[in-house]
């Protein structure tokens, strides 16, 4: 898969012109390779940035460019080759297999109604084998269970062949067996990645950036080490934050408390 630089310049979305920002204008660079969290409270406007990053909908002021060009100068096809998402809300899978779902990944390789060919098919499996999807590649989706879905809608994606991978709370309703399953999934792909996410540990853990939102605006971008201080996360969420070092590998951790 090839590797590319995402540029956000200036970035921002309203419901309409008349009306106030959803999101405010927000720049970042994620290098090639490099994962980037996004963080924030309920409406701080992270699904928002997402949704302008994978194309559904198109800034109002700014630009997005992956490898140098602006994805909104490109055909949709050409986007789908270099941008995949992979969303919280999983629709109906009406009844396909894992392998039909993974397969649905290569549309945009294919032009208009053409079946896939050998190319298509060693993707597909290549993918499942490298997400360990072939014991269940003939299973139902409908029967799988949440973290095996996420896994499927992950390897969905990646048989794109994208450049920029954007996964919008992927640990969410998951249990911590399967939220660790995800973890070590985002940390082993190898791509370009943007990652909303509201546990804060598992950004600093995951991630090479972070980026955080309040209330649409951003309010910071760099390596969580040195990003994620406990006056702005207390800031931020509302909250009493405290970064303590844990022993004896060094690592942080934040503890929250409401404040008085």
């Amino acid at each position: 898969m090839k590797l590319a630089e995402l540029e956000v310049n200036g970035v921002s979305w309203s419901p309409t012109k008349a009306s106030l920002p959803v999101l405010h204008p927000t720049t970042f660079t994620v290098g090639a390779g490099k994962v980037l969290g996004v963080v924030g409270p309920n409406g701080a406007g992270k699904s928002t940035l997402l949704r302008l990053l994978y194309r559904f909908q198109k800034p109002q002021t700014g630009y997005v460019r992956v490898g140098g060009q602006d994805i909104w100068d490109m055909p949709a096809r050409d986007a789908a080759l270099c941008i995949a998402a992979v969303l919280q809300e999983q629709a109906s899978a009406f009844g396909l297999t894992v392998r039909e779902i993974v397969r649905l990944g290569r549309t945009p390789h294919r032009s208009h109604y053409a079946t896939s060919g050998a190319r298509d098919e060693q993707v597909v499996e290549h993918v499942l084998g490298f997400l360990n999807l072939h014991p269940l590649a003939d299973r139902d989706f409908g029967t799988l269970s949440g973290g095996e879905r996420q896994r499927v809608m992950v390897a969905r994606a990646l048989a794109q062949e994208p450049q920029v991978l954007v996964l919008d709370e992927p640990t969410n309703h998951l249990d911590v067996r399967h939220q660790l399953e995800v973890v070590s999934l985002v940390q082993n792909l190898g791509l370009t990645i943007v990652v909303s996410l509201h546990d804060l540990n598992l950004a600093a853990r995951v991630c090479d950036d972070v980026l955080i939102l309040k209330d649409g605006h951003p309010q910071g971008f760099g390596p969580p080490q040195t990003l994620l201080t406990d006056s702005l996360v207390s800031d931020t969420f509302h909250v009493d934050a405290r970064r303590e070092q844990l022993a004896p590998s060094g690592a942080s951790h934040f503890s929250f408390s409401l404040p008085n």
